[in-house]
């Protein structure tokens, strides 16, 4: 197949006294996402639709929260090593394109440094990563500032 699209979903727990990571930048504020790595929402959704767009499995199968190697691993590390796997089985990236749920803090002044830092260990322009941050309007557990959540849809194809 010369194309091939992923999606990935990913939730996280909020809680004080932890960092709040989100496409490898440390976004400021009094809650963080609780998980065995860094917890880092976006990474993760992007991990899973580049391993889902190859019928690769997901984050978990391959970097299980249950292997100690993990524990507290910057999850930039983990999208190489995706992205290395993607690029071993013969394909690049045209596009990814990626929603944040977060209901506080506004994430807005902080997509730009997301997008070159997601760019930049995809090896590939800015102009290749999307990135939307939404609310949802105060409903559910982000509305209610218990978690955070995220979307990501990526568009592979077979390099020549």
């Amino acid at each position: 197949m010369s194309f091939r699209i992923g999606y990935g979903y990913d939730v996280h727990q909020l809680a004080a006294g932890e960092d709040l990571v989100i496409g490898g930048v440390v976004v400021p504020h009094d809650k963080g996402s609780v998980g065995h790595s860094d917890a880092d929402v976006l990474l993760h959704v992007i991990c899973d639709a580049l391993l889902g767009a190859l019928s690769l499995g997901d984050i978990g199968t391959h970097f299980p929260d249950t292997d100690p190697a993990y524990k507290g691993i910057d999850s930039k590390i983990l999208l190489r090593e995706t992205w290395e796997m993607v690029k071993s089985h013969g394909y690049g990236l045209s596009n990814v394109d990626c929603t944040v749920c977060l209901q506080k803090p506004k994430l807005k002044p902080h997509v730009p440094d997301m997008r070159s830092c997601i760019a930049d260990i995809l090896g590939v322009d800015v102009t290749q990563v999307g990135i939307k941050a939404t609310t949802t309007e105060k409903l559910g557990f982000v509305g209610l500032e218990q978690g955070v959540s995220a979307h990501a849809v990526v568009l592979l194809e077979r390099q020549s």
